[in-house]
């Protein structure tokens, strides 16, 4: 049976925890480690912001700053996604690895899968988009939850877990935020563009965005719904994942990163940045 590696759940900045993921990718496209399961959360509220995004125009940049939410662009696409009440996940794998794909889309469903089993596990029935659909919420069209994909997960018909990918050299990162609370208020605020259109989508957002603990009575404890996907991930894709955490290499490139990319702004707001003379957009 194929071994991967499990990192359990902690707590980081926003900085740190994109630092993180992109350490993990870089040593894997050396092929130093096997495919890597890793969950997380944040230590004070935070947006990330994919990596294509422009912050002053497409959230609330004077409101985050002035409310102490943090704001770090990830190296993965995508919208924006407010992370105060969730359950976060990376993902690292090589393509050629028989189990995933070159195509972005079946990668995205085969974690789905894993994903929704882990929910079934704690009472939740997830299902898969088959195709994206639906219309944008009025003006939070940047943010990541405004719109069902292919491949995403709703319960009840609205969205529960927001994804975004990157592939480089052939190996691939997938992020996911699954909500375990959600406020519609604070989120609109974060994101909205217009004012006249607040309350309104308010409304649209609490009709089409939905959380784990929403479908629970009791709610379900972090580390108890960490350990059903987990699961899940060895029951559906035949493998053993063994809880172990970053490599020395990784630790020197999670340093690294953090200091000459996610903590400056030269990358959080224009998406560059000089790493050791060189000008990088990654």
């Amino acid at each position: 049976m194929e071994e991967w590696r499990f990192i359990p759940f902690e707590r980081f900045s926003a900085f740190e925890n994109m630092a993180t993921d992109e350490a993990i990718l870089k040593v894997g496209q050396q092929r130093q480690t096997p495919p890597t399961l890793r969950f997380y959360g944040w230590t004070e509220p935070a947006v990330t912001i994919g990596y294509s995004q422009n912050p002053r125009r497409e959230i609330q940049y004077d409101f985050c700053r002035k409310g102490g939410i943090d704001i770090v662009r990830r190296p993965t696409g995508g919208k924006a996604v407010f992370h105060d009440g969730d359950l976060t996940y990376s993902f690292v794998a090589h393509e050629r690895n028989p189990l995933f794909s070159t195509d972005i889309m079946k990668n995205y469903g085969t974690i789905s899968r894993c994903i929704a089993r882990g929910l079934e596990k704690a009472g939740i029935e997830a299902a898969l988009v088959e195709e994206g659909r639906g219309s944008r919420v009025g003006s939070l069209d940047s943010f990541c939850f405004s719109l069902p994909l292919r491949n995403e997960l709703l319960v009840g018909g609205k969205k529960i877990c927001g994804s975004a990918q990157l592939r480089s050299r052939s190996v691939f990162l997938q992020h996911g935020s699954i909500l375990l609370d959600f406020d519609p208020e604070i989120t609109a605020r974060v994101m909205w563009k217009n004012e006249e259109n607040l309350m309104e989508d308010i409304s649209k957002l609490k009709n089409s965005v939905t959380c784990v603990n929403e479908h629970s009575e009791n709610g379900i404890e972090t580390d108890l719904l960490c350990r059903y996907i987990k699961e899940s991930f060895e029951e559906t894709m035949k493998v053993r994942l063994l809880e172990s955490s970053l490599t020395p290499r990784e630790e020197v490139l999670k340093e690294r990163f953090l200091r000459d990319k996610y903590l400056r702004p030269e990358w959080n707001m224009e998406g560059k940045v000089e790493i050791h003379g060189r000008n990088t957009d990654r």
